[in-house]
Parts: C-alpha cells; structure tokens; sequence
C-alpha cells in the first residue's frame, strides 16, 4: 500500500470518528452523514484552530486531529440545522 493510500485511509477515518463523535454530541445520522461532517468539519476545526491560535497541549498528533475535526464537525452540523 502506497503512502498516499494510507494517508487517505488515515483522513476516512479521522473524518469517520470525528462525524461519530459529533453526532453523538448533537445527534446526527447515518454513516455518510457523519463521515461527510467529519471530513468538512476537519478543514472547518483545523482552520479555526490555526486561526485562533488555539494549542491543546497534546503531544499525539492524531488525537489532536480528532479533536479539531470533531469541533468542526459540530459547528459545521449547528450551522447546517441552522440554515435549514
């Protein structure tokens, strides 16, 4: 498996676990639905993030890409129930 594939791989499932997390925080759907709030809520939480200038003190960089991801998984849900 390339690099590039596991890179990919390693992105699905961060967006996956970050949807999940985030429908569980303020309900949510299928696994499309989380995997797809995941994915644009990890660009949403990494940008505020960076932006913010916001550090967690966490030394696993994965566990701090879940947690980025899932924050913006939940704004990008809060925003997508309020536009609707």
């Amino acid at each position: 498996m390339s690099m590039e594939t596991q890179a990919l791989l390693v992105f699905l499932l961060i967006g996956l676990v970050a949807g999940f997390l985030a429908s569980l925080v303020v309900g949510g759907g299928g696994l499309i639905r989380c995997l797809l709030s995941g994915i644009i809520g990890a660009f949403v939480g990494g940008y505020l993030f960076s932006t913010l200038g916001i550090s967690l003190g966490i030394e696993n960089a994965l566990v701090v890409q879940i947690i980025h991801a899932t924050v913006g998984a939940i704004i990008v849900v809060l925003i997508a129930r309020a536009v609707a």
